[in-house]
């Protein structure tokens, strides 16, 4: 497990200005180090740029995930931006001593990014889950952020034929940002795949946040995510996720194994 270099704010603020970034490396994969209101100024000047981004919003499912799947792995490391999304992934970034500068849960940046269009007059595409959630979750953004033009709304249940068709509704009203919640098989790989011929500035996975959004799901309360525990608060609404909870200890343990092996292989001073 690789580390890059430790960063001071000055420098990451050189970093977004110059559109690159400080990360800690997770198994070859480049974390960002950014902090939510620095991640929000990265990915602001990349829209105003109208530079494809695509932004992972990554968990220790994902990541061990990557390390089971090599095809998920290299779909991983094709994205412009993966953010520590997951408590599991903060954890493991500080125990290896290059840690990020704070948690950025994907639910609080798309309200970020929401918010930002309203003054940059930004649009977007929703993308993913059920039709009745996906239409109440943008009824509700409306209300919210009535300045951030929802330009498309479309459920994510298609298949492999209908992409293409998917793909040119997008294109044809040219949004600024694209949110996608579709399962997590699909969902990364999906965007990975189009994302050239999608030609969205900033195209994110979001997983549940349109069932939070939408009232269908509660996020966690204030208590829950202080604790870093949001995880366990959504496996007491979705019991059923269960068996993808039981990678975490393996995740753990990895971290931890593979941070031995790297002490065990330095040289003596």
């Amino acid at each position: 497990m690789t580390t890059t270099l430790s960063t001071n704010k000055a420098e990451t603020e050189a970093a977004v200005r110059s559109n690159r970034i400080p990360t800690v490396s997770i198994y070859g994969l480049p974390f960002s180090k950014l902090n939510m209101d620095d991640t929000v100024a990265y990915l602001t000047d990349a829209i105003d740029r109208r530079s494809v981004t695509h932004v992972i919003t990554a968990n220790p499912i994902m990541v061990m995930t990557a390390v089971d799947d090599s095809g998920y792995y290299e779909m991983m490391r094709t994205a412009e931006l993966i953010i520590p999304d997951g408590t599991g992934v903060v954890w493991a970034a500080k125990y290896v001593g290059e840690p990020v500068a704070e948690r950025v849960p994907g639910f609080d940046l798309l309200q970020r990014l929401m918010d930002a269009g309203q003054s940059k007059g930004w649009s977007v595409f929703l993308l993913g889950t059920d039709q009745q959630t996906i239409d109440q979750a943008a009824d509700n953004l409306r209300l919210k952020f009535p300045r951030t033009r929802i330009v498309g709304v479309r459920n994510g249940y298609f298949g492999p034929e209908q992409d293409a068709e998917v793909v040119k509704a997008i294109r044809e009203v040219k949004p600024d940002m694209l949110f996608v919640a579709r399962s997590s098989a699909t969902q990364e790989p999906w965007i990975a795949r189009y994302k050239r011929e999608l030609d969205v500035p900033l195209i994110m996975g979001v997983g549940g946040s349109f069932d939070i959004i939408a009232g269908k799901l509660k996020r966690a309360p204030k208590l829950f995510q202080k604790l870093r525990l949001e995880w366990f608060y959504r496996l007491l609404q979705e019991p059923a996720r269960y068996k993808r909870m039981l990678v975490l200890p393996k995740f753990v343990i990895k971290v931890i194994r593979e941070k031995e092996k790297v002490t065990k292989a330095r040289p003596y001073s």
